[in-house]
């Protein structure tokens, strides 16, 4: 995989894929087949791909019963429905008896672009973690999605996975990429500051890295795929060696990744963390890259962050 290839994308594929060798998966979309990519599996697999309607919280009620009845139920929608409208659901009929219900929301973050506001989900991945039993995951990049996908069919319990509308850069197509659940990924080393980043920010993270290193300041940066369970070991090390964290997200900075690396900060390595991210406010509608730019979610806006950081540590 190379090139430009959003998550979604990649989740398709991936899907029609384990689909093709498991009878177990059966797939639940909420008349969005098409733009959650879900459509790739009912290409393969008519037989077990049922659109649910506009009805998610029946979706995830009637997924909470595939999997009591050991399927490997797969349902999608958009992440502000999924997360949003079927909160309920997910707490009460998959997550509280811990069925092994796999959620996968596409359109998560402001690069869901015109559709505005109403669509851009900057809640869900505090909305989810906050669930107990609840697995989270956020995939950087194509390559992770499809290991991400691969590996949840393989954990029994309830997940959440994260998926963008927006083309991302292939960034782990590397031989020795190993996806662990549970487990962050140091991309780059530095000892000045660190950059903890998940889903498209990673990206944006180390191009952060590239500009920093110009200007001779070392900086580390851990890719964290999974906001829940997160891998507390790696973030603590990094606090300890490097002095200050700034956390990077396409999500609010309330409940997502930022509130989560201070919560295991706080108990174990007091240090500064600072938190790109929205910024407690709603989206609008415009062009992706524009509307970055505009939330203050670019390479930039980490560079300036990590030299604020460095100055108070």
């Amino acid at each position: 995989m190379a090139g430009k290839v959003a998550t979604r994308e990649a989740y398709g594929k991936a899907l029609a894929e384990i689909g093709a060798k498991d009878e177990r998966i059966v797939v639940l979309d909420a008349d969005l087949s098409k733009s959650t990519k879900t459509a790739d599996f009912k290409a393969v697999c008519p037989e077990r791909f049922v659109n649910m309607g506009i009805a998610e919280g029946n979706m995830m009620s009637v997924a909470a019963g595939l999997a009591a009845c050991n399927k490997i139920p797969f349902a999608s929608t958009f992440a502000i429905f999924a997360a949003g409208r079927a909160f309920e659901q997910i707490r009460n009929s998959i997550c509280y008896p811990k069925l092994n219900v796999k959620i996968c929301a596409t359109h998560a973050g402001l690069t869901v672009g015109e559709d505005g506001a109403s669509h851009q989900s900057v809640e869900d991945i505090a909305l989810m973690r906050s669930v107990p039993n609840m697995l989270v995951i956020n995939p950087s990049d194509g390559v992770e999605t499809e290991a991400a996908i691969k590996a949840i069919v393989d954990y029994n319990g309830p997940c959440y996975v994260r998926l963008g509308r927006l083309a991302v850069n292939t960034i782990n197509d590397r031989e020795d990429y190993k996806f662990e659940i549970g487990k962050g990924v140091t991309l780059r080393e530095g000892t000045d500051a660190t950059i903890v980043a998940t889903g498209m920010m990673v990206d944006a993270a180390l191009e952060a890295h590239n500009i920093l290193a110009e200007e001779g300041i070392k900086v580390r940066v851990i890719n964290i795929h999974t906001i829940k369970p997160i891998d507390e070991e790696i973030i603590v090390k990094a606090a300890i060696e490097t002095g200050v964290i700034v956390t990077a997200e396409e999500h609010s900075i309330i409940g997502g990744l930022g509130s989560a690396v201070c919560e295991v900060t706080s108990q174990a390595k007091p240090v500064p963390v600072l938190r790109v991210g929205v910024k407690d406010v709603f989206g609008e509608s415009g062009k992706p890259n524009e509307l970055l730019e505009k939330y203050g979610l670019t390479a930039k806006n980490i560079v300036e962050t990590v030299k604020k950081g460095i100055s108070v540590k």
